[in-house]
């Protein structure tokens, strides 16, 4: 398969862009950043795309790919409900948008997170917009669109992106709380296996991640 990765220069993606560049099923790789990465491989290609409203602009570029994994995110902290919306909702849809209509056929995930809220309607700034979110990707006509809500992400070893409190907690968090561990080759193994096989859930929470990583 093809695929398109965003966020490879966050913690998510990177990890994401580890597993499919090891796995066999995927043989070619399109990250989309906003900057170069620098990270050279023999299936992976990068496209720079400085806003990602504008995403249709490089439609000749993107056909034919089969899924694209979008890892690109922001924390809410230090941020305003209006400026975290842009970012997290605004973005995220004019891109999913353009793609459904390049390439209507493939899959595209979404890394969201664990307590969103699609009732749009709770307290949590963050948690509304990103339920707000996956409610409208759900409608795009995508041949499949899963919202991916891990919660702790052991990252693959070598990763770069990994904040250093983080590299602290990552020996401890796994066994004070298995349930709510993932590795990130659980998640990319999942998100490749969303594009192989049908999951009949849109929504998919740790232990759904954990059972497409395993088909």
């Amino acid at each position: 398969m093809k695929v398109i990765i965003t966020g490879a220069t966050g913690m998510v993606g990177e990890g994401v862009l580890f597993e499919c560049l090891e796995n066999y099923a995927v043989k070619k790789v399109l990250m989309i950043n906003r900057k170069p990465s620098g990270i050279k491989h023999p299936k992976l290609e990068e496209l720079i795309v400085l806003d990602f409203m504008q995403l249709s602009r490089y439609a000749d570029i993107l056909q034919g790919y089969d899924a694209c994994f979008y890892c690109a995110g922001v924390s809410s902290v230090g941020m305003n409900e209006v400026k975290y919306t842009y970012v997290t909702y605004d973005t995220t849809l004019a891109f999913a948008r353009a793609l459904s209509e390049i390439n209507p056929n493939m899959v595209f995930n979404f890394v969201t997170g664990s307590h969103t809220d699609t009732s749009e309607n709770g307290k949590v700034m963050w948690a509304r917009v990103k339920g707000k979110t996956e409610n409208d990707l759900m409608k795009l006509p995508f041949k499949g669109q899963y919202n991916f809500r891990p919660g702790f992400m052991k990252p693959f070893k070598g990763q770069q992106n990994v904040k250093p409190f983080f590299k602290i907690i990552i020996p401890l968090f796994p066994l004070l709380f298995p349930k709510k561990s993932l590795t990130l080759e659980d998640v990319g193994k999942a998100m490749i296996n969303t594009v192989k096989e049908a999951y009949p859930k849109q929504i998919l929470e740790i232990e759904d991640i954990k059972i497409l990583a395993e088909l």
